[in-house]
């Protein structure tokens, strides 16, 4: 008897049913994913902080503070430079360098930070606004064969830069308040265009700021205007633009690098200055070590006092912020230099 075939009987083979929930899972899924893929790019290239402000990079202190009077409520700002630490040796952290990429605008001056330079260089950020192409600057003087040349750029004589530093431009610019004012109009520029939706704040903010620029360079220019000297000592040669506007002379001990040891020539020739132009005040600053200074003025008798080249604000500073400690120097200035009353 033959075996009956059955093969016709069994069912055919199927794929497995996808039904309605799974396809709505696995969408959910798929645009989960894809959610979070984009989240993180968008954080990557963020302008905006976490609280939903502009989020900005600012070198050292003097860009810090331009960032925040102009930007006021409307920006997040970080400072590469802790208070109380050298800006001009600066080195970044990873994490520093990767925050550059991410911001939404850096602040910075350029030939001051060589690192900051470099790492600005390759972040690609595009809302990058550098102090010194806001304003002009001016060479700082050079020594060959331990002669002092002086800046051909230098009105009357009044910027001296002494020091083992050759070539190249003085970026203390913050310390006129008149090429300051020039830097803040340049920064409010880069601000308005991160962040458009804010321009007219930053303007106003601008503006107030300008005009308190403005009025310190006044009280610069009258309270230095009665004194019985010209002549100022400093650590280092960070007050060139300073002398130049007020018409005044800065000697400094080092050069624009204030690390660097005087030579002994240099400590023999200050001597002589300082008994040629009555001088009666030596400064030190507080981030700097106080040691040379100190020491020179115990050699001729000569009293010490601070001068902030504001690279930094600290517990020892003798103010809150740039507008209070320049009018800290200011008075500092007018004690060394015997400035009367009109």
């Amino acid at each position: 008897m033959g075996v009956m075939n059955t093969s016709h009987l069994r069912p055919p083979l199927r794929s497995p049913r996808i039904t309605a929930p799974a396809i709505a899972l696995a969408s959910a899924l798929g645009l989960a994913t894809l959610s979070a893929c984009a989240a993180g790019d968008d954080t990557d290239r963020s302008p905006k902080a976490a609280d939903g402000k502009l989020d900005v990079v600012a070198s050292f202190y003097p860009m810090e503070y331009l960032a925040k009077e102009i930007g006021g409520d409307h920006v997040t700002v970080t400072g590469l430079t802790k208070p109380g630490q050298e800006p001009h040796d600066l080195e970044l952290r990873p994490r520093q360098v990767a925050s550059l990429k991410k911001a939404g605008a850096i602040l910075y001056l350029k030939g001051l930070q060589p690192a900051v330079d470099d790492a600005i260089k390759q972040s690609g950020n595009k809302n990058v606004a550098d102090a010194a192409s806001f304003t002009s600057l001016k060479p700082h003087g050079t020594e060959v064969d331990g002669h002092h040349h002086e800046d051909e750029h230098s009105h009357h004589g009044h910027h001296h830069a002494h020091g083992h530093v050759h070539g190249g431009d003085d970026p203390h610019i913050w310390l006129d308040p008149a090429k300051y004012a020039e830097v803040a109009k340049g920064v409010n520029n880069t601000l308005a265009k991160a962040d458009p939706a804010h321009r007219e704040i930053f303007r106003k903010n601008t503006d107030l700021l300008v005009k308190k620029l403005e009025d310190l360079d006044k009280k610069f220019a009258d309270g230095l205007r009665n004194r019985a000297s010209d002549t100022f000592i400093t650590t280092h040669a960070a007050f060139g633009y300073l002398a130049e506007r007020y018409g005044l002379t800065e000697e400094a001990i080092s050069g624009i690098d204030p690390v660097s040891e005087p030579s002994a020539a240099r400590i023999v020739e200050l001597h002589k200055l300082a008994k040629e132009h009555h001088v009666g005040t030596v400064f030190f600053e507080t981030i700097a070590s106080p040691a040379t200074a100190k020491t020179l003025a115990g050699d001729l008798g000569l009293r010490t006092d601070v001068l902030d080249p504001l690279e930094g604000i600290t517990d020892k500073s003798k103010g809150n912020d740039y507008i209070e400690v320049m009018n800290s120097n200011l008075t500092a200035l007018q004690r060394a230099l015997g400035t009367s009353t009109p």
